[in-house]
């Protein structure tokens, strides 16, 4: 079982990358949307992390491909932002969260593995 996380900050990625280890999760980080469409059709993932900003489009755009795909995999998005709006749209498409990055975002996510 692997989690994708995909976001354009390296920085968010190896915080990430740590505190799913410490939950014995192995992870594979992205920045690129494009990669994570090639790492599903490689790869046994359960769940994708994403940001909403990603290097090569944005993490909507990214999840409504997963989703016309039909993987069946868990997403979960994770952003700086709290518009109540975007994660109501995301819920629509079949979010399972959004979590907003300040604050208590590590426990929040926990409730998920």
């Amino acid at each position: 079982m692997y989690v994708v996380h995909v976001d354009n900050s390296k920085f968010f990625q190896k915080v990430m990358k740590v505190f799913l280890t410490e939950l014995g999760i192995e992870t594979i980080s992205y920045e690129r949307g494009e990669d994570v469409l090639d790492a599903v059709e490689a790869h046994k993932i359960s769940c994708i992390i994403t940001g909403l900003e990603l290097a090569d489009m944005s993490g909507e755009d990214l999840i409504k491909k997963l989703m016309f795909a039909s993987y069946g995999m868990t997403i979960i998005a994770v952003t700086g932002s709290d518009d109540d709006i975007r994660a109501q749209r995301l819920g629509e498409l079949g979010v399972k969260a959004t979590i907003q990055k300040g604050g208590n975002w590590k426990e929040k996510l926990r409730e998920y593995f």
